[in-house]
């Protein structure tokens, strides 16, 4: 997925190996996908990781959302 565009995020890799964290935090985006698919609810989810703002994760949603609807957008 090409996350460049996407202000929630952010990738350093000097940090967690370089993985795509949300912007400000050491939390990966890939963590929020996990326990959504998990079961958990965003309430949940900023209860289990407070650095995250409940606005970072409806701005990355909305790009996932965004990039689905449009044809290759993925990378491989």
């Amino acid at each position: 997925m090409i996350w460049a565009s996407c202000q929630a995020v952010e990738r350093d890799s000097g940090r967690l190996g370089g993985v795509w964290v949300f912007r400000g935090t050491r939390v990966p985006v890939s963590a929020m996908f996990e326990n959504l698919d998990d079961g958990a609810q965003i309430p949940e989810f900023l209860e289990w990781f407070p650095g995250v703002s409940d606005q970072q994760i409806r701005t990355v949603l909305d790009y996932v959302a965004r990039l689905e609807s449009t044809p290759g957008a993925y990378t491989t």
